[in-house]
């Protein structure tokens, strides 16, 4: 039996202990003298004091959810009780006492995941869907909490089994050289195997802007106006804003949240030679910001920037494959904007930071150069590392059964290969695992899940 604070630690309005395993509930009748809590009803909520003998504890609310139909799969309690935290300890000592013991990170959600309540896709979903932080995650933990994700993997696993089942009785049959398995049918599902799989890798990197967010560097010469944007971007003075170049000596980071996207951006240090060792300091770490950036805004003064520059500037991201945007800043005068949009090529946008001008279409630029449309959080989207590196290796294995067939290899070659298959897809469900796996996957939840 074991016991949590399912509520983040702190004084609040209410905590909520949970209890979990066989004898909470007698557990709790004990301390619960307003009523029998073992003669209740499962799935219903009761008020009353709790006490430890004579001593009173607390007026709480009990709620009761008996085995099988509870979050564990056992018998579960929970108890809603004021938020101080020497009452939260006082209800949590007790318990210990009375024989429950501390829960390990994340043993609620092991106990389901034990007890058939969820697979091992749900029960990571349950943590990244804790940990989400805009409405994209939240959503795509979500449909994983469903089952999206498990759904796909289980039908493509249930039909590869039933085609291994055909192989392997060929190999008790072999003296008489017959197949029970049809291989154009098995070659019609590696073919759709490969599909959704391959479908599944391409969607990893979307997941990881949903899950992570993207990493933006803000960087040009000094005197561009990356603070203002910056700044502009967050609706705060959050850097500091100066008309002397070389202002900004070291990187500044916040987080910016554009259509449920978390984006990191990072105003950099003007990109100049400079003989100020500090400046020349945060001008390399610029450099290094941008190299690792997931995408490189180019802010430059379009009044001061011939179209040879930004064309050369180009060159250079495309050289190295780095996702950019071009931003001319300082266009509020109207005829510099007129003039600007009849040399310069039209993919390049045009804002003033400090005036507030199309910074809502830079916005939608960010979001149209990470997601390119595809953010669709119905479908099924990878998002974590050990499905991907899973996926990777169903994946290679897909295309070894597939050559054996070309190849008129034997039934029980194509089995060794078939069963990897299987044992890929039973590795990111859950359905194959082990203890080490399992410790290192559940001690990454909190406590109280």
């Amino acid at each position: 039996m074991i016991v949590a604070l399912a509520t983040p630690q702190g004084v609040g309005a209410i905590g909520v202990i949970r209890l979990s395993g066989n004898g909470c509930i007698e557990l709790m009748s004990q301390l619960f003298p307003s009523k029998d809590l073992t003669q209740q009803l499962p799935n219903t909520i009761h008020v009353g004091l709790m006490k430890d003998g004579d001593q009173h504890i607390d007026e709480v609310v009990v709620s009761i959810f008996k085995a099988p139909k509870s979050y564990t799969g056992e018998d579960v309690i929970e108890i809603s009780c004021h938020g101080s935290s020497y009452i939260i300890q006082q209800i949590i000592e007790t318990c210990f006492r009375k024989g429950a013991r501390l829960a390990k990170p994340g043993e609620f959600t092991l106990r389901a995941f034990l007890n058939g309540k969820m697979d091992l896709v749900q029960a990571e979903a349950v943590a990244d869907l804790i940990a989400s932080g805009t409405k994209a995650a939240q959503e795509t933990a979500l449909n994983q909490v469903r089952g999206g994700f498990s759904h796909v993997l289980t039908n493509l696993r249930e039909e590869l089994i039933s085609f291994s089942a055909l192989i392997e009785l060929e190999l008790d049959f072999s003296q008489e050289d017959v197949e029970f398995a049809d291989r154009t049918r098995l070659r019609n599902l590696l073919d759709q195997m490969e599909k959704t799989v391959n479908e599944l890798l391409h969607s990893f990197q979307l997941g990881n802007v949903i899950k992570h967010g993207v990493s933006v560097a803000i960087i040009g010469k000094p005197n561009a106006g990356k603070s203002t944007l910056l700044n502009t971007l967050l609706k705060e003075n959050r850097a500091i804003v100066s008309s002397i170049a070389g202002t900004t000596r070291d990187t500044i980071e916040e987080v910016l949240n554009i259509d449920g996207i978390l984006f990191r951006l990072i105003d950099t240090a003007g990109m100049r030679e400079s003989l100020d060792e500090i400046e020349s300091i945060g001008v390399e770490k610029s450099k290094e910001k941008m190299k690792s950036a997931d995408l490189v805004v180019y802010l430059f003064d379009a009044n001061e920037t011939n179209i040879e520059e930004l064309r050369g500037i180009e060159a250079e991201f495309k050289l190295v494959s780095k996702k950019y945007l071009l931003v001319g800043n300082k266009t509020d005068d109207k005829d510099v904007l007129h003039k600007l949009n009849t040399v310069i090529d039209q993919q390049i946008l045009y804002i003033s930071a400090k005036h507030d001008l199309r910074i809502d279409l830079l916005k939608k630029k960010l979001t149209d150069a990470v997601l390119q449309g595809k953010l669709n959080t119905e479908h099924t989207i990878v998002t974590n590392a050990r499905h991907y590196q899973s996926l990777q290796k169903l994946a290679d294995v897909i295309l070894a059964v597939k050559k054996g067939m070309q190849e008129n290899l034997p039934g029980d070659l194509l089995a060794i290969d078939i069963r990897q298959c299987l044992y890929h897809l039973g590795e990111i469900t859950g359905a194959i695992s082990n203890e080490d796996q399992l410790d290192y996957i559940f001690s990454k939840f909190c406590i109280g899940k």
